[in-house]
């Protein structure tokens, strides 16, 4: 089994990802790793009161966008293909609570004529409970639209994962 780190760097562009760049003084710094022997990307985090919506819980936006940075790992990570959230959902089974640990984590569930698809939860590491499950479709990118995302043009090395390599 291999743990790998997840940057953007791995894949030839820079971003100042608000949820998993540790250079972003104002985003999450959550950093996020691919197992590739369970095909999944994960990332354990605790939130503090920057995080809150209720008193003593996490606002359900940043959860979802905890979520949808899981799954946009794994369409690079698992999939191997850059891609765009096209749609998603999310259910909250329990509240989150400010600082308590919890792992995100997320896998490929298929592709089809929609894009590539994509779960995620949200588990409690003390007791496995499950507190948000998502799901999500991603639109795969081509060579320009990737250009255009990033910022630059894609690398020949970078360009399996496009959908006109």
């Amino acid at each position: 089994m291999t743990i790998t780190p997840l940057t953007n760097e791995r894949w030839g562009f820079d971003s100042l990802c608000f949820v998993c760049d540790e250079r972003n003084s104002r985003g999450l710094r959550i950093p996020f790793f691919h197992n590739d022997e369970t095909g999944t990307v994960f990332a354990d985090f605790t939130l503090d009161e920057a995080s809150s919506g209720p008193p003593a819980l996490v606002h359900g936006g940043i959860l979802m966008t905890l979520c949808d940075e899981a799954m946009g790992w794994a369409m690079i990570a698992v999939a191997e293909v850059w891609a765009l959230t096209a749609s998603n959902a999310h259910r909250f089974v329990r509240p989150v609570r400010l600082g308590r640990p919890y792992r995100v984590e997320a896998t490929v569930t298929g592709r089809d004529e929609a894009g590539v698809h994509a779960t995620a939860t949200v588990i409690s590491v003390p007791t496995g409970k499950l507190s948000v499950e998502a799901e999500a479709t991603f639109s795969p990118l081509d060579q320009s639209q990737a250009a255009r995302v990033i910022g630059s043009e894609v690398k020949p090395e970078h360009r399996r994962y496009l959908t006109d390599p």
